[in-house]
């Protein structure tokens, strides 16, 4: 279960399948031990997400991040990822940016490298191509979602939104780490999960200037994460996705209802 293969034109995709703390809703829902395996369309999650990443193309490596990795190939569905060559699988720290930090530090050839989460089952090829023709030579990359993107075509749906001067916006849960000064903002980050008081931990890190330029929306989305990545001493960027599907991941039953839905429509029924 540990290969790891490259190629010189492909990439690594990191598919985080962790737990957080605490139990998750959905799971429990569902009578799995953990969110990655909830049924969607009759599919685990992360058989979704990881038939889409070894697929693609340009990705040469799938590395499925997780703190019990044997939970997840527990399943008729899913454990055909043991055999599959593209496939490894790494124990997860307590923490993402740490996991990463780890698997980075660890691999010769890590960067650059896709990141995306086993609840994006919506992801595809279309969306993975839009992604990396906007990445270019930046160190790291955020998918977003504009607001009025998403309610053209789903008008009902409910995101948490980030409001900015022009536009409010929502994650579509693939980032990109384009280089080793990514370590810089994954290390920055890490910071910002064990700290307590991680209010001024993220004052400290992006600028009371910065948050507060933000927080009136004197600032594009765009601005903000430059000038977040200025300090952290890397080229940062957001990638705007004119796909709606890219920002609906997996987080509440209305939300597995509306994929499933969606994922109807793909298929014709």
């Amino acid at each position: 279960m540990n290969k790891v293969h490259h190629s010189h034109a492909g990439i690594n995709a990191v598919l985080l399948a962790g737990s957080r703390p605490g139990r998750d809703p959905l799971a429990d829902a569902a009578g799995v031990p953990t969110k990655a395996l909830v049924p969607v369309a009759g599919r685990p999650m992360l058989d979704h997400v990881a038939r889409t990443l070894v697929d693609h193309p340009r990705i040469a490596s799938v590395i499925i991040m997780a703190q019990q990795p044997e939970l997840l190939v527990d399943n008729p569905q899913t454990d055909w990822l043991t055999q599959h060559e593209k496939v490894q699988f790494v124990h997860s720290d307590s923490g993402i940016s740490q996991s990463l930090l780890n698997w980075v530090d660890a691999t010769p050839g890590a960067l650059p490298a896709l990141v995306t989460t086993a609840d994006n089952i919506l992801l595809s090829a279309e969306m993975i191509d839009a992604f990396l023709a906007e990445v270019g030579e930046t160190d790291i990359a955020a998918a977003m979602v504009e607001r009025d993107v998403l309610l053209a075509r789903y008008p009902a749906s409910r995101r948490t939104w980030l409001k900015f001067r022009k536009g409010a916006w929502s994650g579509a849960n693939l980032f990109w780490l384009g280089s080793t000064r990514a370590k810089a903002a994954l290390g920055k980050w890490r910071e910002i999960e064990q700290d307590r008081k991680k209010r001024w931990k993220i004052i400290s890190a992006f600028g009371p200037l910065l948050l507060l330029g933000a927080a009136l929306r004197l600032l594009t989305i765009h601005q903000a994460i430059t000038g977040a990545g200025r300090r952290l001493g890397v080229d940062a960027r957001v990638v705007p996705m004119n796909i709606a599907e890219a920002c609906i991941d997996a987080d509440k039953p209305d939300d597995v209802t509306l994929i499933e839905s969606i994922i109807a429509q793909r298929n014709g029924a």
